[in-house]
């Protein structure tokens, strides 16, 4: 299995991405060659600096002159720099010399560059990201989290069926539940949109719908897939973040007044540090972008090589289980079954 890596993407690129190359290539046999596309004498000084052998036969470094940053407009800048990392890394998954795409850089040019040169799978007209969040149940999915957020009721059906075949297949979910983010759980509570997308999946067969969710389904209830528009689920999913963080900074600050706090504290700390890991996106590495005719895996900007590494895991996952012929199998029967949706 072949991984084509953005490794000029996110914020201490090339670095962590280089890292979290080796480490995969490491750790995961099925992996038969990562390709680090990007400047190549940049990467190759950078793998000098990291003691890291370029001429490993599992590591492979494609030029690509140009970068795209993350404050740029992804649309415009995948036209304008057709060869940015992030172009030529999907041109070799559309091309076929390679099996996966993964990045931490610009989101709205990996989503815009998935969709102009992979294209949607059959019946999927727009692609949705799938962002973990771990609960007391396991790990809930929101999708879509940020590639569209100007969403139809129907583009949220096709979430649901989605984000239904990755738990199931890649998660191992036997029977995964689908909710939809509402101001209440009460079916006539909502806007016209959230009311219209209730109806829809409500008639949408091979997924389990257990109704409207709330912000606090999140991490109370068992759910594997919350569905909602680009734009709230990006609020969502940033305001999750911002709100660990601050939790942790405010936890540590409070530890710090006493003594008597601080040595509490060291006799917790393995109970702080498997809070950590559970918590932190470094665990769950990076979010498929389900509905493109090709796996794409997109990481947090802010990713150290340990969420590289497991984002590259997470593409070899999705490849392995064959998510994208599931997903057609499973719009095949919507489309079939449900014309209303």
């Amino acid at each position: 299995m072949k991984i084509a890596l953005d490794a000029m993407g996110g914020d201490s690129a090339p670095g962590v991405n280089i890292a979290g190359a080796f480490d995969s290539i490491r750790l995961y046999p099925k992996i038969s060659e990562v390709i680090l596309v990007g400047d190549e004498n940049r990467l190759r000084d950078e793998c000098g600096r990291l003691a890291l052998d370029a001429r490993h036969p599992k590591i492979r470094i494609v030029h690509a002159p140009e970068v795209i940053g993350m404050a740029e407009p992804g649309a415009k800048a995948v036209r304008r720099k057709k060869q940015s990392s992030i172009s030529i890394a999907m041109d070799m998954v559309r091309d076929g010399h390679a099996d996966a795409f993964v990045s931490a850089g610009n989101t709205g040019a990996a989503v815009a560059a998935a969709t102009l040169k992979l294209r949607t799978l059959p019946g999927i007209d727009r692609a949705g990201i799938a962002s973990p969040l771990p609960n007391e149940h396991g790990i809930c999915n929101i999708l879509d989290a940020g590639a569209n957020p100007e969403s139809k009721p129907a583009h949220l059906v096709a979430y649901a069926v989605m984000g239904t075949a990755f738990a199931r297949h890649v998660l191992g979910v036997r029977d995964p539940k689908c909710g939809l983010m509402s101001n209440g759980g009460e079916q006539e509570k909502g806007t016209a949109f959230t009311k219209e997308t209730y109806r829809l999946l409500q008639q949408t067969p091979g997924i389990n719908f257990i109704g409207n969710v709330e912000g606090h389904d999140l991490f109370e209830t068992e759910i594997d897939v919350v569905l909602c528009d680009g734009f709230v689920g990006n609020i969502v999913l940033k305001s999750v973040e911002a709100t660990a963080k601050a939790v942790s900074k405010w936890l540590r600050s409070e530890i710090k007044v006493s003594p008597m706090r601080i040595a509490g504290a060291l006799l917790a700390k393995g109970a702080f540090h498997a809070l950590k890991e559970k918590s932190s996106y470094e665990t769950y590495g990076g979010s498929p972008l389900l509905g493109v005719n090709g796996v794409v895996i997109i990481a947090h900007g802010s990713s150290s090589a340990l969420a590289v590494r497991n984002a590259i895991r997470v593409a070899m996952e999705t490849v392995d289980h064959r998510v994208n012929p599931r997903i057609e199998q499973a719009m095949a029967t919507v489309n079939t079954d449900a014309p209303a949706a």
